[in-house]
């Protein structure tokens, strides 16, 4: 199988570390090729909407698979509009598709799952809906939607943030959500590939829970003290930041599991931050 990746970013970068030797050949685009960072073995191509590369072009009409992780713009999804044509040649390909379960919206702490409708109030997670669709309608309903939930791994979590200083514990009373670890976002792309048939699935934990939880169990391993606490009301943070505080919601992932197969390997945050503090993260 030949693998197209757009948008090569932490999490496609990890499910071809973990998955990679199962494909013939594998290529994929940054926004700068010059930042290649760990990309070795992998060919890169630009994109940053817009314009087309010729060769990216070719790579996308012989891909068996593309992996979309590129969020939505204003105008839409830029790999749909940079290359309809290409897409729209050949709907046999397996067509894998990153959102966010951001799109279900508030629930207020209730639990939601593929069935729920989604409830996006936020432009971002508006233009999610309008891409996901998008990439159903582009290939013939046989795209794979994975709706993922906040990602951490390594080099990525609340160990390294307390480490680094920049950790907080806001408090908006009755706020959870979901999380997952980037292992299991891998194995989710790769079930989705061997799966048949497309469709819509939550790639989450089995534990929604307040922020503020996950960063007092880091700081308890690490034996340090969690930052204050802030009052989500007063506390000072940037547009985008307070905007992931508007929804709240316990995600399912029972149809991951059942139709996918998928056995998570980190079903808890602290079952992952017990293996990533061992495996020296935050030291």
């Amino acid at each position: 199988m030949r693998l197209f990746i757009l948008g090569l970013g932490y999490s496609a970068r990890h499910f071809v570390r973990l998955f990679g030797g199962g494909f013939s050949h594998i290529a994929g685009t940054v926004r700068d090729p010059a930042q290649r960072g760990d990309l070795a073995g992998i060919e890169v191509y630009p994109f940053s909407g817009g314009s087309r590369d010729r060769r990216t072009v070719q790579r996308i009409s012989d891909a068996d698979v593309l992996l979309i992780s590129i969020p939505p713009g204003n105008a839409g999804d830029p790999a749909i509009a940079a290359f309809p044509d290409v897409l729209a040649a050949d709907r046999r390909r397996r067509i894998i598709y990153l959102s966010t379960i951001g799109v279900y919206g508030d629930h207020a702490g209730g639990w939601v799952d593929e069935s729920t409708p989604p409830q996006a109030s936020l432009d971002r997670t508006r233009m999610r809906v309008a891409a996901e669709q998008a990439w159903t309608d582009t290939s013939g309903g046989n795209a794979a939607i994975l709706r993922l939930a906040g990602i951490y791994g390594p080099g990525r979590n609340a160990l390294v943030t307390l480490r680094a200083g920049t950790a907080r514990s806001i408090i908006k009373p009755g706020q959870v959500f979901n999380r997952v670890h980037v292992d299991d976002i891998a194995s989710a792309i790769m079930a989705a590939v061997r799966h048949p048939n497309g469709g819509l699935w939550n790639v989450c934990d089995d534990e929604p829970a307040p922020p503020q939880d996950v960063i007092a169990y880091a700081a308890k391993l690490m034996n340090v003290a969690p930052p204050p606490e802030e009052a989500f009301e007063i506390a000072e943070m940037s547009p985008m930041a307070r905007s992931f505080y508007a929804s709240s919601a316990r995600v399912s992932n029972t149809k991951l599991k059942r139709e996918l197969g998928v056995t998570l390997a980190y079903a808890t945050y602290r079952h992952a931050l017990d293996t990533l503090w061992r495996a020296g993260e935050g030291r």
